[in-house]
């Protein structure tokens, strides 16, 4: 905790501002649940970008090219929950597109195949 007059940052650490300050307070997107694998891209929204934050364009200058939300996340230094809110904020007005990760259907050789690998550790 900081003294009243004192900087919320040093040298070292930089500026200090908590996730929730960047989100608005907010710990979950209310429309899609994003995936950290999930991709995505600029679309071609029909309305400017009404939000003042910074982080927006910066996400929206990054997702020229497809980028999944981790890479998002990495690139610009944010935790990966703050990531998925803001991607899925933009997504919401139209000015992402995304595409969810392929989920593999459970197979009963699935199983299989991992008793033979783990057996084949043991070996070694």
């Amino acid at each position: 905790m900081t003294r009243f007059g004192q900087p919320w940052f040093d040298d070292e650490a930089g500026p200090l501002v908590r996730p929730y300050t960047v989100t608005g307070g907010r710990t979950h997107r209310a429309g899609q649940e994003l995936d950290m694998l999930t991709v995505v891209v600029r679309g071609s929204p029909s309305t400017p970008l009404r939000r003042p934050e910074p982080e927006y364009p910066a996400i929206l200058r990054l997702c020229r090219v497809p980028q999944s939300v981790a890479e998002v996340s990495a690139v610009l230094r944010l935790p990966l929950t703050v990531t998925k809110i803001l991607v899925g904020d933009l997504i919401g007005d139209g000015h992402l597109r995304f595409r969810a990760p392929v989920r593999a259907e459970a197979d009963t050789r699935d199983l299989t195949v991992l008793r033979a690998v783990l057996n084949g550790i043991r070996r070694l």
